[in-house]
């Protein structure tokens, strides 16, 4: 793997120039997500970055709504022909982070940053979407283009999806891409594989109730801190012994708290952490054990035990058929040597999840590794120093613009398999 720009797309396929008209946009992808990275937005209201948006979409032939309860934004281009539906994906926000990279364009709010690449997301998208209309013509279908909100833990997507961004072009979207930015993988290199492609998430929190009193005294007090010291140890022991190596899960205690001083044993301990797993089966059997578990230990050591698990994103799960088709959509539109199939999945968590719980898909990662850095050294996403080559976008838009063309010159999906027109 040599870089971005080495193998042109090859002349005579379906996406000759494509992957040249997209460097041809590159000033104006740069341009939206410096914008967008310079004044970065948290949450599920993101008006300036919703407002940046409407002007890169300008002049577009696209049908735009704006989101009711956030600041989503949904762009629907009709092709010349009737057709199915597909949709292409790209977040918005950004995380609570104080940049530290020394851009030029860094974030101008010490409390925010764009430390996932979400800004290169909303650029990559937007002009994913000139491509397309410059191609109308050869459009059989409409293409939705999904901005949204609130992806770092607010469930941005399912609330559009509860807004019909499914539905927004009249008929049911019959397929779903997204791409997501890395700073750890080699520039313009695409990666993808079938199946679970990224974790579930869930967290969950744990009270543990004894009886305080001095700590010369052990003897008259219900010392709740031996008692979560154990959980700890039962947790890790849980996933090891009740579930399967070949259907993993990872559980992690990441906070413990308990006391004011040294010589006071308190009332409260408590004990925090996250869930992660590759399936919604494994999924299912860690939270309901996890609050059993610890009422269990707890009642051994005479303490009361509050488990909550707090429910996150679902598995992200490739379909297996349309994963493929951007594997070779990779190989024809970015060169064989800029498409990597990859061998596991990674178990961070997505909530484009969503989406493709409803409909069959693809997601995929994109290599931004900078220039001269070894990708292993490089800051990774949601660090504040991260940093990301902006020369691997047009691999991006050229891509999301290959899923739809290539879609929408097939027929339906029909039990999973694209029909041809």
């Amino acid at each position: 793997m040599t870089g971005p720009t080495d193998l042109p797309t090859l002349p005579g396929t379906p996406f000759a120039g494509l992957l040249d008209d997209a460097r041809a946009l590159q000033d104006r992808t740069v341009a939206l997500r410096r914008a967008v990275h310079r004044h970065p937005e948290q949450g599920l209201h993101l008006p300036r970055t919703q407002a940046a948006i409407r002007e890169a979409l300008d002049g577009l032939p696209l049908e735009i709504t704006e989101g009711k309860a956030t600041t989503s934004l949904t762009a629907v281009l009709r092709g010349a022909r009737p057709g199915p539906a597909v949709l292409l994906r790209g977040d918005m926000d950004a995380l609570p982070l104080t940049e530290e990279t020394g851009l030029d364009f860094a974030s101008e709010d010490p409390e925010s940053m764009h430390a996932c690449g979400h800004d290169t997301h909303v650029a990559m998208l937007a002009s994913a979407a000139r491509l397309l209309a410059e191609r109308r013509d050869r459009l059989a279908g409409s293409v939705v283009f999904m901005f949204q909100p609130g992806e770092e833990g607010h469930h941005g997507a399912r609330f559009m999806i509860h807004e019909g961004v499914l539905d927004a072009a009249g008929t049911r979207v019959e397929r779903a891409f997204g791409v997501h930015i890395l700073a750890n993988a080699p520039s313009g290199l695409l990666q993808l594989r079938p199946g679970p492609l990224m974790a579930s998430a869930d967290s969950f929190h744990v009270r543990v109730t004894g009886k305080g009193g001095h700590g010369s005294a052990p003897q008259h007090t219900i010392d709740p801190v031996p008692a979560a010291a154990a959980m700890v140890g039962a947790l890790h022991t849980m996933i090891s012994r009740r579930v399967s190596v070949f259907d993993p899960a990872v559980l992690s205690v990441t906070r413990i708290q308990a006391g004011t001083t040294s010589n006071i044993i308190p009332e409260t301990a408590e004990l925090e952490g996250t869930i992660r797993t590759l399936s919604e089966q494994t999924r299912a059997l860690v939270r309901a054990e996890l609050p059993k578990v610890c009422e269990q230990v707890g009642a051994a050591y005479g303490c009361r035990v509050v488990a909550d698990v707090e429910p996150g994103y679902p598995v992200t799960v490739n379909d297996d058929r349309i994963a493929a088709e951007v594997l070779r959509l990779g190989a024809e539109v970015l060169g064989p040597d800029n498409v990597e199939l990859l061998a596991d999945p990674l178990m961070g968590a997505e909530d484009f999840s969503y989406v493709l719980q409803r409909v069959p898909g693809a997601y995929a990662f994109l290599g931004a590794c900078p220039p001269g850095v070894d990708p292993a050294e490089a800051a990774a996403n949601h660090s504040n120093r991260v940093l990301f080559d902006e020369n691997a976008m047009p691999h991006g838009v050229a891509m999301l613009a290959a899923f739809a063309l290539d879609a929408l010159r097939q027929g339906p999906v029909r039990d999973g398999r694209p029909s041809s027109r």
